[in-house]
C-alpha cells in the first residue's frame, strides 16, 4: 500500500521524503489556507514547490463546479508537473470532467466518495484514483472500513483499474484496517503515520537492552 501525506506544509512532505515512506501527497484548498498559500498564483507555485520535492504523484483541487471550469482548472493544473493529479468532486459534472481528463490522458483523484454507487461511476469514468472518507462516514454511524472492502471487492470482481485512496483517516488504527480491507493508497497528515510506530512494549523493550547493555559495561569495565 501507498502512503500520501495529507498536507501543504513542505517541511511535513520533505520529513517524509526522508523517513523513504513517501508515496504521494494529496492537498485541498483548506490545507493551502492552512499553510497562508491563497491567491491563484501562490497556490499554483507552492504546487510547483510540492511537485519538486515529491517524485510521486501530487493531487491538486478543482474548485469549479460545473464541467467548464473543471476542465480550464484541471488543464492548468496539469501544465504544472507531470505527477500532478487533478482531484475532482463526485458530482454529474465531475463526472463528465474525469471522462475527459482520461481521454485526454491527464490523472485524476475523484474526491469525496461515500457509498459503492459513486465509486462504481468514478471507475466507470476513468478515474486514476478514489477517495473515500472512511472517517466521515464513520461520523454517520456506518463503517468506513466496510466501504474500503465493499468497493475494492467490486473493483477485483469487474477488473477496474481505479486505485482506491482511503482518506479521512483519524487514526493508526485506521490506516492498517484500510490496508486490510484492500486500499491501494491511504492518504493522511504525517502524524497519524507517525503514530505507526508506537507500542508500549517496544518502548519497554528498547529500555530492557539499553538497561542490559549498561550493565555489561559497567561490569567490564
Amino acid at each position: 500500500m501507498k502512503f500520501f501525506v495529507d498536507t501543504a506544509n513542505l517541511d511535513q512532505i520533505s520529513e517524509a521524503k526522508d523517513l523513504g515512506i513517501l508515496d504521494g501527497v494529496t492537498t485541498n484548498p483548506s490545507l493551502m489556507a492552512k499553510e497562508g498559500i491563497v491567491g491563484r498564483e501562490n497556490i499554483l507555485k507552492h504546487y510547483k514547490m510540492i511537485t519538486e520535492i515529491v517524485s510521486g504523484d501530487v493531487s491538486a483541487e478543482v474548485i469549479s463546479t460545473d464541467f467548464d471550469g473543471m476542465v480550464r482548472e484541471g488543464k492548468e493544473l496539469a501544465a504544472i508537473a507531470p505527477n500532478i493529479v487533478v482531484k475532482v468532486p463526485m458530482i454529474k459534472d465531475g463526472v463528465k470532467a474525469i471522462s475527459w481528463f482520461t481521454q485526454n490522458n491527464i490523472k485524476t483523484n475523484c474526491t469525496l466518495i461515500f457509498s459503492a454507487g459513486q465509486a462504481l461511476l468514478a471507475a466507470k469514468a476513468g478515474a486514476t484514483y478514489l477517495s473515500p472518507f472512511i472517517g466521515r462516514v464513520d461520523d454517520t454511524s456506518w463503517d468506513g472500513i466496510d466501504l474500503i472492502h465493499d468497493i475494492a471487492h467490486m473493483y477485483q470482481t469487474q477488473g477496474f483499474m481505479t486505485e482506491i485512496l482511503a482518506a479521512s483517516i483519524r487514526s493508526p488504527k485506521h490506516i492498517v484496517q484500510a490496508a486490510q480491507a484492500g486500499a491501494d493508497v491511504v492518504t493522511c497528515p504525517l502524524k497519524s503515520i507517525l503514530g505507526l510506530l508506537n507500542h508500549p512494549l517496544t518502548d519497554i523493550g528498547l529500555a530492557k537492552f539499553l538497561a542490559d547493555h549498561n550493565k555489561a559495561e559497567a561490569a567490564v569495565g
